[in-house]
């Protein structure tokens, strides 16, 4: 990611990617204010974010974390889809952008989804598609 998307979340926040510490960090508690995300334990959340690391180059999950706290503030990933057309191209899905409660109204899901779309161009994505809930589409609209 560039300094300078990151520089735009000020002192109070970092942009990095996932790491396992998050699950104690609230990753889930900020999902679960997007979505339904079930009782997951920490070896399961193990088990996922070590598949999803295999596949490095598909999967771009990143979190916000305040700094102050340590603790997840902000979620989203970014799925690669690989395509035939477009001479075997790269399609980028934003999906599961979730911002916890207490910090929505700061502009932190926007900057996901700019970093996320950043990241998407930088791997050679010809697009990057939001997929979002109809319900959610007011949100992103803006």
């Amino acid at each position: 990611m560039a300094v300078s998307e990151a520089s735009q979340l000020g002192p109070d926040y970092i942009l990095r990617p996932l790491q396992l510490s998050d699950y104690r960090a609230g990753v889930l508690e900020v999902l679960k204010d997007l979505t339904v995300v079930g009782d997951i334990s920490e070896k399961r959340f193990t088990e996922q974010f070590e598949f999803l690391r295999a596949r490095q180059g598909e999967y771009f999950v990143i979190v916000i974390e305040k700094a102050a706290t340590g603790n997840v503030v902000g979620v989203g990933t970014l799925l690669v889809e690989r395509k035939f057309i477009h001479e075997c191209g790269l399609v980028g899905h934003i999906e599961d952008i979730a911002v916890a409660k207490s910090e929505q109204g700061k502009r932190l899901g926007i900057k996901i989804i700019g970093a996320l779309d950043f990241i998407g161009k930088r791997i050679g994505c010809y697009k990057n598609i939001l997929d979002c809930s109809p319900h959610n589409e007011q949100f992103y609209v803006k």
